[in-house]
């Protein structure tokens, strides 16, 4: 069962705007969460909801066989695949242009609670991390093959880790004696590597370095501007963009991508802007929308959430 509990579920829906006829993406379906509460706020249209975890697929095949919700005729299309494929799979229903694009980042809750996947440096398993399982690279083959230089980048990278070189310097000396195969192994590796002193705050010290391993198995910042370049473009007139991030890389990735969009540079003393010249997206919210504290309460993983929502208002 892929149970998720999903965060500020109300706003990001209320942020595409949905409408009748409309179609919609949901590119981060999971537990299906968004899906259904943007298919209980329009009739007459579509929603094609992307995932590229297997197990995530698995749970909308049987919401679309139990679930009253998603049992009307084709209103919801599972697509097993990476969100930087929007275009071309859309390309391949003969959608052009869609009504909104949604996206709740990060990793699931089913994924990290299972400790066979592989993501939680609390539970001993196999090093994988992969959120789609039939890709071949692994954490494990991030850990044990590539160089100390490439761990030290990602490891800094990916979760501004200060002691990124003495762990990746723990993970070389370790895998030169064998192979490093489960997550509490690295885990106890990488909280050797880092002094004592550092380890009494902030957290398992092994979580920003499991972090970066994770966004580095799974290309999720690559991945994220090419799919956001991609929704961009796919926007109809007043389509919608809407959001979740749950970490700062994330976070900046989007709010950079929507201000590129939504800001112009025009000559000084032009009297009047062209429409061809008005920004192609404008900004919903100027600031994130954050969890109020009752979902706080509910939802530990709601705290770090954020928000962010434009619209097209040009083509």
């Amino acid at each position: 069962m892929f149970n998720h509990q999903t965060v500020l579920l109300e706003e990001t829906v209320t942020g595409v705007a949905p409408h009748d006829r409309g179609i919609y993406v949901d590119a981060t379906f999971g537990g299906g969460g968004h899906t259904r509460e943007l298919l209980s706020r329009f009739h007459g249209g579509r929603v094609f909801a992307f995932d590229q975890d297997e197990m995530a697929l698995a749970n909308g095949e049987r919401l679309l066989a139990t679930d009253p919700s998603f049992q009307e005729p084709e209103r919801v299309t599972l697509v097993h695949a990476n969100f930087r494929q929007l275009q071309s799979v859309l390309a391949s229903y003969q959608i052009e242009h869609v009504d909104g694009v949604l996206y709740d980042l990060g990793v699931s809750s089913p994924q990290l609670d299972l400790g066979e996947r592989g993501f939680s440096y609390k539970q001993t398993a196999p090093l994988d991390m992969r959120m789609d399982q039939s890709q071949t690279l692994t954490a494990a083959i991030v850990v044990n093959d590539w160089s100390y230089q490439d761990l030290v980048r990602i490891i800094n990278r990916y979760s501004d880790e200060r002691f990124a070189k003495p762990i990746a310097r723990a993970i070389e000396r370790q895998r030169a004696i064998a192979p490093i195969t489960t997550t509490t192994e690295l885990a106890e590796l990488v909280k050797t590597a880092i002094p004592a002193a550092a380890r009494r705050t902030g957290g398992h010290p092994a979580k920003r370095t499991f972090q970066a391993i994770r966004i580095a198995v799974n290309d999720e910042l690559g991945a994220l501007s090419d799919s956001l370049e991609q929704a961009v473009d796919l926007l109809a007139l007043h389509g919608r963009l809407s959001v979740i991030t749950f970490q700062s890389l994330e976070d900046r990735i989007v709010k950079q991508t929507m201000k590129r969009y939504a800001e112009i540079e025009l000559p000084p003393g032009l009297p009047v802007v062209p429409a061809e010249l008005q920004p192609i997206l404008k900004l919903v919210n100027r600031k994130p929308i954050v969890p109020n504290a009752a979902e706080l309460a509910a939802n530990h993983r709601a705290h770090s959430a954020r928000l962010r929502v434009a619209e097209r208002q040009r083509l």
